[in-house]
């Protein structure tokens, strides 16, 4: 090769630094705030299990009913995540696996773009076996 080829060979890449470096970091950015939406809506999911499973056994209780249950899950989800997410809170006796159970049943917003996403998106279920009295 001659020198100019040489030359123009090295600085035909001039400037390529600068726009590879803006593609992998948006391409991490975006990465990094999808895998942090995923974790903000796993701990919804779970939170909200949780509290629901909490007021089956709440209302499972012998001294104690499905309203009682209901307002115990509701309770506990207002002081964990807000009001917001405690509206559509539900509880019930049923049966399930062949005993009697409580059930306690939410329904709240599923978190898609930070805290706004479908109002009914995500449904949980806890249950509990009902202790006979006496």
């Amino acid at each position: 090769m001659t020198g100019w080829r040489v030359r123009a060979a090295i600085t035909a890449d001039a400037g390529s630094a600068v726009a590879e470096f803006v593609m992998v970091v948006s391409l991490l950015t975006v990465l990094t705030l999808s895998v942090m939406q995923l974790a903000l809506a796993l701990h919804i999911r779970n939170t909200i299990q949780d509290a629901a499973a909490e007021g089956a056994r709440f209302a499972a209780l012998a001294d104690s009913g499905p309203a009682e249950g209901a307002e115990r899950a509701r309770d506990l989800i207002a002081t964990a995540l807000g009001p917001s997410y405690s509206r559509h809170v539900e509880a019930r006796y049923g049966v399930y696996a062949g005993h009697r159970s409580a059930e306690v049943r939410v329904v709240a917003p599923l978190p898609l773009l930070g805290l706004i996403g479908p109002d009914r998106g995500l449904e949980v279920v806890g249950r509990a076996a009902v202790e006979a009295p006496g």
